[in-house]
């Protein structure tokens, strides 16, 4: 663990604890940028973008539950998200975050992450990391369970700079 509680990727793992092991070290960045706010301070921008860390916290558990579970197992979506009209509100989880609790939100968020979980020590146990996922892509291609991690890992890695930006505006704390 870091000084800030995040677990650190192993230096020498095989791929599957690499990769792993680098999504779970931004999904605790997530967590130690969220921590400690209140709902006035989850709603919060950094103008003139319109992101908040509320939004955030609810995009990602969006995120996790899609790629995990949608698409690599073709499991239905867990609610909230299984109830929206995403053709009609594309921007859903960003938007509906300003009317949940702090500690829905991370309760949301945090639900996703080990259904998550679950579903790739699923996977792993049941194949290797070239496995498809069960849904395929609207062009009719499927992924890997290598390339949904290296995606997860992306997108984590793109909004905690978000993240970074947002939390320095609300009390001016920093920190990687």
């Amino acid at each position: 663990m870091d000084e800030e509680g995040r677990p650190e990727p192993p230096l020498d793992g095989d791929e599957a604890a690499t990769l792993l092991g680098f999504l779970d070290f931004h999904r605790a960045t997530l967590a130690w940028k969220c921590a400690g706010l209140d709902a006035a301070a989850l709603r919060a921008t950094h103008p003139p973008s319109t992101m908040t860390l509320g939004g955030l916290l609810k995009h990602l558990a969006y995120v996790e539950d899609h790629w995990f579970s949608h698409v690599l197992w073709g499991r239905d979506r867990m609610a909230p998200f299984d109830a929206v009209d995403w053709a009609a509100t594309p921007d859903w989880d960003w938007d509906s975050a300003a009317g949940d609790t702090p500690e829905q939100l991370r309760e949301l968020w945090a639900a996703a992450v080990e259904r998550s979980r679950a579903a790739v020590a699923e996977a792993v146990a049941d194949g290797d990391l070239a496995q498809r996922a069960r849904r395929p892509r609207r062009d009719g291609s499927a992924p890997t369970l290598r390339w949904i991690l290296v995606h997860m890992v992306e997108e984590y890695s793109r909004h905690n700079g978000h993240a970074d930006l947002v939390r320095e505006a609300i009390d001016g704390s920093t920190g990687e």
